[in-house]
C-alpha cells in the first residue's frame, strides 16, 4: 500500500498515512463539510492495516474539531480499541494546544484501553 498524504486546508487537517511504518497522523484543523467522506481515506487504511496485523502509532495533532469530525474522530479510536482487544499493538498521541483539546484528548482517552498519551504541543 502507498503512503497517502492530504494537504491541510483551512477546514481540514493534514493527513499522512503510512503503511509501511504503520504510522498515522492528523495534524490541524477539522471542520470539512463532510467529515464522513473526508476521513473515508483513514478508515480504508486502518482497515488494511488490521487485515496485515501491523503496529499502529496514531498521532492526533488537532488544534480544534467540530461536532462532525468529533464523531469520526471517535469512530476512529473505536477501531483502534476493536483492533487492541484482538491483539493488536497500538499506540497513539493526543497533542493538544489549549484546554479544551487536553479535556477532548482526556475523555477520549477514557474510552480506550491501549496507550494513550497526552502532550502538549
Amino acid at each position: 500500500m502507498e503512503k497517502v498524504f492530504i494537504e491541510r486546508t483551512k477546514i481540514s487537517p493534514e493527513v499522512t498515512l503510512d503503511f509501511d511504518a504503520g504510522f498515522a497522523e492528523l495534524n490541524g484543523e477539522s471542520y470539512p463539510e463532510n467529515s464522513v467522506a473526508f476521513y473515508k481515506p483513514v478508515f480504508n487504511w486502518l482497515n488494511e492495516v488490521v487485515s496485515a496485523k501491523k503496529t499502529v502509532h496514531f498521532n492526533f495533532k488537532l488544534t480544534y474539531f467540530n461536532t462532525s469530525s468529533s464523531k469520526s474522530i471517535l469512530d476512529i479510536i473505536d477501531l483502534l480499541e476493536q483492533y487492541h482487544s484482538q491483539g493488536g499493538k497500538i499506540a497513539a498521541k493526543w497533542y493538544y494546544k489549549d484546554e479544551d483539546m487536553q479535556e477532548s484528548g482526556e475523555e477520549f482517552s477514557s474510552e480506550v484501553t491501549f496507550p494513550f498519551e497526552l502532550l502538549p504541543l
